[in-house]
């Protein structure tokens, strides 16, 4: 008997898997989906915080550009005042563009020239202590990033990122495959302003997915919210037995965007 059930487990489990496949596959097929680096870079506090933003701004971001890269966040995190990270969001168009990017850097003389100071820094009193990045890939449902309607004119404006955890692969990609069939429609309608979406493939705390959404204001923000939770779509999606269980953790953090942020 154990082992019947066992059989019909995983045969519901392959399905699902495979159904969750195939709407990635025709979803993939209209655009291309871009690939994401998000990095916190960690400073020890603020002077050295200051000296990590020159350096972004003067020497890698145009670096980047020169790579053909585009649509840089650059943010800094809002509610924690002791916390001087400055957090990166870097799209790649290909993997080859991700995997190429250190040796280009390299053979960039405007580069190493620009960032001459950051490199210069004796051992022990480093600009930062640690870089964590992550790495996703986009979802099928938004492949490439919608930037806020406030870039455009540098208006204020400010970023939710939301990091969902799942206990299993399976329960991931089922809520990868949620926001794929409707939910980041909800979003789109309810104006909740959603930049990316990605599916974690390396970091620290996988299974995940992360997305970040924008706003004027967290007034606004909160108010987009309300208009999301009431949504008929969202109502009828949240209770479906397929996606129960989904998400095993959240965590949201508020960034605003620096001077120079591409975002």
């Amino acid at each position: 008997m154990t082992r019947s059930i066992d059989r019909r487990h995983f045969l519901k489990t392959s399905a699902a898997i495979a159904a969750v496949a195939g709407a990635r596959e025709a979803l993939a097929a209209e655009k291309p989906q871009e690939f994401y680096e998000l990095r916190a870079y960690r400073a020890p506090g603020p002077g050295k915080k200051k000296m990590l933003e020159g350096y972004l701004e003067g020497a890698l971001l145009p670096a980047l550009g020169r790579m053909g890269l585009d649509r840089i966040g650059v943010f800094t995190p809002m509610d924690e005042p002791e916390d001087h990270s400055v957090y990166a969001l870097i799209p790649y168009p290909t993997l080859d563009h991700f995997s190429n990017m250190s040796s280009t850097l390299l053979a960039d003389g405007a580069f190493q020239a620009a960032a001459k100071g950051h490199f210069d820094v004796p051992k022990d009193d480093p600009v930062f202590t640690r870089i964590q990045s992550r790495f996703y890939k986009a979802f099928a449902g938004m492949p490439v990033i919608e930037m806020p309607a406030q870039t455009a004119g540098k208006e204020a404006r400010i970023f939710e990122l939301r990091i969902y955890e799942s206990h299993t692969e399976e329960k991931a990609a089922l809520k990868v495959d949620m926001f794929n069939t409707g939910e980041i429609q909800v979003m789109r309608d309810t104006n909740l302003g959603p930049v990316f979406f990605g599916e974690a493939l390396i970091g620290d705390d996988v299974p995940n997915l992360t997305y970040m959404l924008s706003a004027a204001n967290r007034e606004a923000h909160q108010a987009h919210w309300d208009a999301f939770r009431d949504h008929p779509e969202w109502n009828r999606m949240k209770v479906l037995p397929k996606y129960a269980d989904t998400v095993s953790k959240i965590t949201s953090i508020f960034l605003a965007p620096t001077a120079y942020s591409q975002i």
